[in-house]
């Protein structure tokens, strides 16, 4: 069954099955459907968005924004609304592969990370995806906010080869912020921000086993691999959205 999105702390969250997404996804690929692209949500994310308006307007943007958070999933239950499941990044990256693999030939541009974990990612996908060409790559500056001349030469590079997909992992806000600033000016079916999935398809970081993911402690399993860079997420973030769910729940009351 496909469920309608639903607002969630102020955001337009899809609540699909994970496999119907992908599907759905791929889909709209194939038939050469106008560019639509995919955020991701998180407490994190929720929290960062309060205190950053273009970054509220840029998830807000997303014609699909997922719920790649556990905290979003529970939050969903205490107040009512509508999401049963937790759909990832990865899950989507992976899903919307296989489902073009078994289809037809297209192509896909990755935008973010280093030269050399964009080398690994070429290097796997033709292993994994065969069917799925690797049009491009672009490594940019690691730098907090982009140039306009940083835009022009990141949407000339990605124009230049004309994929069907673009992957876009930088970290957040930037990503969701460069893809909403940029997405008409890119042509493209299908843009993905997708954040730390490329250091995850490269083998950078480990994903958290199965079973720890149905418990709902990845995020204890990246803490403990990235403590300094995720430190802010879980001692910061994470109490000031609890807050804001128990706000909302009382105000429901």
């Amino acid at each position: 069954m496909i469920r309608e999105p639903t607002k969630l702390l102020g955001f337009r969250v899809d609540a699909q099955h994970r496999e119907k997404l992908e599907e759905e996804i791929a889909q709209r690929i194939l038939k050469n459907d106008p560019c639509r692209w995919l955020a991701c949500l998180n407490p994190h994310s929720v929290v960062m968005a309060g205190k950053d308006a273009a970054f509220k307007e840029a998830l807000n943007g997303a014609d699909w924004l997922i719920p790649d958070g556990t905290g979003i999933v529970l939050a969903s239950r205490v107040l009512g609304r509508g999401i049963r499941e937790r759909v990832t990044g990865y899950d989507i990256f992976k899903g919307v592969h296989e489902e073009l693999n078994s289809a037809k030939e297209v192509s896909v541009f990755f935008l973010g990370s280093t030269e050399g974990t964009l080398k690994i990612i070429q290097k796997r996908m033709a292993e994994d995806y065969p069917i799925v060409r690797v049009a491009g790559v672009f490594s940019p500056p690691f730098k907090a906010e982009f140039t306009p001349d940083d835009d022009k030469a990141m949407i000339e590079a990605v124009n230049a080869v004309q994929p069907d997909i673009l992957w876009v992992g930088m970290t957040a806000p930037k990503q969701e912020k460069w893809v909403n600033r940029n997405k008409d000016r890119l042509n493209v079916k299908f843009i993905g921000a997708v954040g730390a999935v490329f250091d995850y398809y490269a083998g950078n970081i480990k994903r958290a086993p199965d079973w720890v993911c149905r418990m709902g402690l990845e995020w204890l399993f990246r803490w403990i691999q990235e403590p300094r860079r995720l430190w802010e997420r879980n001692i910061v973030s994470t109490p000031k959205f609890l807050w804001m769910v128990a706000k909302e729940r009382f105000r429901k009351r």
